[in-house]
């Protein structure tokens, strides 16, 4: 997007470099990424990053309404899916951008997603520096949105998640972690914070409190979890042997409250109202169809990483739909093919990494991570085979 950037880019791009960039992921923690790493950032110019901040703010105003959990409380649709001892605020929230063009063929980003979640916070300063290390990005490049260096940064999200207690306490807790796409990042939490990184089924109860074993098989309390549990997933997994439930009145602080990942999701989008959000509707409120359906998308409000979405949704589809409180129509995002690479121009989708802290009135951004495609939708199945797609990072000049 940076013409002169993308082109220096372009000129010193080579498959030696790609290779190495694949090597440094892998080198870093001694483990291979289980996604495709893009060939190329994202450069972001400055009326984009504009955009983006402006944005953010927007979006943030309604989450700072003083009826947030009230308008949201339908979203804890499902007594199974309530977590005691919710907190005032989420403690993660990403915000993901199709990058589209106005009228003016500047880039222009749209609100596709918002998630009071974590996401891969860890990964992206390896990612970071990696295409700094192998692709010699220049130094006045940065991915950080607030002025800060990588140990600035690191110590931002151990304040968060760790805190005043002792590392050993504090669980990154995963459905089977080592299992997980996103494997790499929570390896390298644990490592950088000190924390161990949990499956689900090694949690211990004693009355209202959990524990884990250690290495050397001491039993060891649980008091924080940096939860990363996805409901939606462990619904799908009657195998799993578990000796608690998220629903039990525990001794435990969590990190990113499971409550947070249903209040701030796809269900708050029919109550934003901004330029960079486009038109959303709960399926469960029309009496009739918009007529024009080829400009709208059928998406389940909490299912995970795109599963239940239909594109070319028809008036039969919408029909067929039996729990119309679970699903909303999203006017369709254009994306623009924004990126240059040496064959197909590609297009982008970016998330916005953000924290808000117990202490802070607003969230902030700190990061972003950057999704590439050639295909009709950002996703592994519709970029297979294809090059200069896949996971990335952001830079903007500062």
């Amino acid at each position: 997007m940076i013409r002169s950037v993308r082109q220096w880019y372009n000129q010193n791009f080579s498959e030696e470099k790609y290779q190495a960039l694949l090597e440094d992921l892998k080198n870093q923690y001694n483990e291979t990424p289980n996604f495709r790493i893009a060939e190329s950032p994202f450069f972001i110019p400055s009326l984009l990053k504009k955009r983006l901040l402006e944005a953010c703010e927007e979006i943030t105003d309604v989450l700072l309404r003083p009826d947030l959990k009230t308008i949201s409380q339908p979203a804890l649709y499902d007594p199974k899916y309530i977590v005691p001892n919710e907190d005032d605020h989420t403690t993660f929230l990403q915000m993901d951008f199709g990058i589209t063009l106005d009228e003016n063929g500047d880039p222009f980003p749209k609100l596709i997603e918002i998630q009071g979640f974590p996401s891969v916070y860890f990964f992206q300063i390896m990612i970071s520096n990696a295409f700094k290390r192998q692709m010699l990005i220049p130094d006045h490049f940065t991915a950080f949105f607030k002025q800060m260096n990588n140990r600035e940064y690191v110590q931002l999200l151990k304040d968060i998640i760790v805190g005043d207690t002792e590392p050993e306490h504090v669980v990154l807790l995963e459905i089977e972690p080592e299992k997980q796409t996103t494997y790499i990042d929570m390896l390298c939490t644990s490592v950088e914070l000190g924390i161990p990184c949990l499956c689900i089924t090694k949690v211990l109860k004693e009355g209202k409190k959990l524990y884990y074993k250690n290495k050397e098989g001491d039993k060891i309390q649980i008091k924080k979890i940096y939860n990363r549990v996805i409901f939606d997933e462990l619904d799908q997994r009657s195998d799993l042997n578990l000796n608690f439930s998220f629903t039990d009145d525990l001794e435990v602080e969590w990190i990113g409250h499971p409550n947070w990942f249903f209040r701030i999701s796809k269900f708050i989008l029919p109550f934003l109202n901004s330029k960079y959000v486009p038109k959303t509707l709960f399926l469960k409120d029309l009496t009739t169809y918009p007529e024009d359906l080829e400009n709208y998308v059928l998406k389940p409000l909490f299912s995970f990483a795109g599963a239940g979405v239909i594109i070319d949704v028809t008036k039969e589809d919408l029909d067929n739909v039996e729990d119309r409180s679970n699903f909303i129509l999203q006017e369709k995002v254009h994306y623009e093919p924004v990126i240059q690479s040496p064959e197909d121009p590609v297009k982008c989708e970016i998330r916005l990494l953000m924290l808000w802290p117990k202490e802070e009135k607003r969230p902030f951004i700190v990061n972003n991570l950057v999704r590439m495609s050639k295909g009709k939708m950002v996703g592994v199945k519709y970029n297979k085979d294809k090059t200069w797609v896949g996971a990335s990072v952001g830079f903007f000049e500062v």
